[in-house]
C-alpha cells in the first residue's frame, strides 16, 4: 500500500468548528481512519479528527494559496 499523506494525529488544543459534510465524505473518512490506524499502528482515530490535519495538509501544499498568502502578508507590512 502507499504512504498516506497524512501521519499520527497530534493531540493539540482545538478551536470547535461545526461543519456538515455529505455522506460520502464521512464514509471516506471512516475508511481513510481505518488505513490510517493500519498504517500507523494507533487506534482508529474519529473522523473528525482528520479534518483538521487533512486541510493544514491540502493548505500546506497548495501553491496557489502560498502565492496568495505570502502576496498578501507582503502588501501587509508595506
Amino acid at each position: 500500500m502507499a504512504k498516506l499523506k497524512l501521519g499520527s494525529i497530534p493531540d493539540d488544543k482545538l478551536v470547535k468548528l461545526a461543519v456538515e459534510l455529505p455522506a460520502a465524505v464521512h464514509r471516506d473518512l471512516l475508511a481513510y481512519a481505518e488505513a490510517l490506524a493500519r498504517e500507523t499502528g494507533q487506534p482508529k482515530a474519529e473522523p473528525s479528527k482528520l479534518v483538521a490535519p487533512m486541510l493544514a495538509r491540502f493548505m500546506a501544499t497548495d501553491r496557489a494559496f502560498a502565492k496568495a498568502r505570502r502576496k498578501t502578508h507582503v502588501e501587509g507590512d508595506g
